[in-house]
């Protein structure tokens, strides 16, 4: 049991993190600010439902995708760590990581928005996904499998908890509340990747060098 709390835990921190609900905030507010409170929350629902999908596929068909494209576990720790760092250094900044380009517009994007770019990159972007997959791979019961779901399943639930009050939220916080937030997430993020870059390059130098 007390093993299966501290999976759960440090899979609750990796994802979390990475989908960096209240980070997230702004960018809703901002994309939706046109839009009536039905049509906000409509977005809101299928940009959080679209995210769960997708973070459940990969999260149990990564084994599967391993074997097709020849992918090891230890690599992908490492790819994921660099992402971690990055990401985490940009949050550090107090810098939103997953933002649609000055270029566009909300005409451009409003067809689908709760697809692209809110459920894809936003919620759901390649740090969270390699942590669902890394996360699974790590376990090895059927507990702790199950354990993963409920927090993939709880994380997008408070987010979207956090997105439906989302104005009332901003107004709370504050602009520098939710840098500050960011901030502590960013190092939270980077002391994560530090883990995940080390326990995926120690097997590689190992069998590198050929050490037992």
């Amino acid at each position: 049991m007390h093993n299966l709390f501290e999976f759960g835990l440090l899979a609750f921190t990796s994802i979390f993190t990475m989908v960096n609900p209240l980070g997230i905030i702004p960018v809703y507010t901002s994309m939706t600010a046109q839009m009536s409170s039905k049509e906000a929350r409509q977005v809101a629902v299928k940009a959080v439902s679209t995210a769960f999908i997708i973070l459940a596929v990969f999260a149990f068909s990564g084994k599967f995708i391993f074997e097709f494209f020849q992918i090891s576990v230890n690599s992908l720790r490492v790819v994921g760590g660099i992402i971690f760092f990055l990401a985490g250094f940009d949050m550090l900044q107090a810098r939103l990581i997953r933002t649609k380009s000055d270029e566009e517009n909300l005409e451009e994007f409003a067809k689908d928005i709760a697809i692209t770019p809110l459920a894809i990159p936003l919620i759901c972007g390649p740090g969270a996904i390699t942590a669902s997959i890394v996360m699974m791979n790590d376990a090895s019961l059927i507990e702790q499998k199950a354990v993963l779901f409920g927090v993939i399943f709880l994380i997008l639930g408070i987010t979207l908890l956090l997105l439906l009050s989302a104005r009332k939220v901003m107004a709370f916080l504050g602009d520098s509340g939710n840098k500050v937030l960011m901030r502590i997430m960013g190092l939270i993020v980077m002391v994560i990747a530090v883990e995940f870059l080390f326990s995926g390059l120690k097997p590689i130098l190992r069998d590198i060098f050929m050490i037992k």
